[in-house]
């Protein structure tokens, strides 16, 4: 099978979910390792609301995460990264849903882009204030939520899903910035995550973005292909950092 090309970051949450799909039903891919601002017009063309990651599979171009998990599983069925019952189905995709869109707001562009973001791509200072009421009051929301969704043991559905995948994917983002789960107040959500972490698919990815986690973005390509990432030969990378279309 030849590989599909993903482009996008390895420390971007929605191209982690992405990866570790791939990971777990064991399809061949390349990474064109690129932060999403750091896109030349090549990367326009691909992602119009220049957002990564972007699957490229033949003539086949797909640029939302949620479109290309769905497209893995119809390509390449087993192992089932959907549940098999109807309603479970539908439950776990609203699950991804609200990982992608009310996570992302919140862990993504309400607190990781004020501390990480903000300072390092555009030389600006993060909010403070933004940042103090995200931990104040919609991180807690969003746990809240989340601890009632978690199950006991195990995974929400079973066996792991795109849904486990999905929100357990913006805690490893999370943790960049030395975001934890209190453990002590959403303990089924704290032990959820963390037997995500542990599955092999997040172990590998986690021992590669570990690795460029601290490197300047100039140097990352080169990082990740010395330590024997599959990053691909060519890059739809550019040299200085540009706004995308979408407000955030």
């Amino acid at each position: 099978m030849k590989p599909v090309l993903i482009v996008g970051s390895y420390l971007s949450p929605y191209v982690r979910k992405v990866l570790a799909c791939l990971e777990v039903k064991g399809m061949p891919y390349e990474v064109d390792h690129i932060v999403p601002f750091f896109g030349n017009d090549r990367f326009s063309k691909l992602s119009p609301l220049r957002r990564i990651p972007v699957l490229v599979d033949g003539d086949l171009v797909l640029s939302d995460s949620s479109v290309i998990c769905q497209y893995l599983e119809d390509k390449q069925p087993d192992p089932a990264l959907f549940p098999k019952d109807i309603a479970d189905r539908a439950r776990g995709r609203w699950l991804e849903e609200f990982a992608d869109t009310r996570m992302g707001d919140v862990f993504i562009w309400r607190y990781f882009n004020q501390i990480a973001i903000r300072p390092s791509v555009w030389g600006e200072k993060g909010d403070r204030e933004m940042v103090e009421r995200t931990l104040k009051e919609e991180i807690p929301a969003v746990l809240d939520y989340l601890e009632e969704e978690a199950p006991a043991d195990g995974f929400r559905f079973g066996a792991l899903s795109v849904a486990d995948i999905a929100i357990a994917a913006f805690f490893r983002t999370a943790a960049f910035v030395r975001f934890q789960i209190d453990a002590t107040r959403w303990p089924k959500t704290a032990a959820w995550v963390t037997r995500v972490f542990a599955t092999p698919a997040f172990v590998k990815l986690a021992k590669i973005e570990d690795a460029v986690l601290r490197v300047p973005v100039a140097e990352q390509r080169s990082a990740l292909k010395a330590m024997g990432a599959p990053i691909s030969a060519e890059t739809h990378a550019g040299n200085a950092p540009r706004r995308g279309i979408m407000p955030v």
